[in-house]
């Protein structure tokens, strides 16, 4: 099993397919994401992100259930 944690992409840099890569926000924590498996993500998009790749595009609302589910495991 693995654990994948949705967070919003801020930028994103590099053309090409396999060097792309972006910045993105868990919360108040930024940090450098492969984006080379969702080549359809664009910044403002959230993404589903495991091991500094992110694997899927999800919608802001899924992302917001995600987050609020989180929220009360605290």
């Amino acid at each position: 099993m693995c654990l994948a944690v949705p967070g919003e992409i801020i930028s994103i840099k590099g053309d090409d397919l396999l060097s792309r890569c972006g910045q993105v926000r868990f919360g108040d924590v930024m940090r450098e994401v492969c984006l080379a498996f969702v080549p359809e993500a664009v910044a403002g998009n959230y993404v589903l992100v495991h091991a500094g790749i992110a694997i899927s595009v999800l919608d802001e609302a899924a992302a917001q259930r995600t987050f609020r589910a989180l929220e009360e495991i605290e």
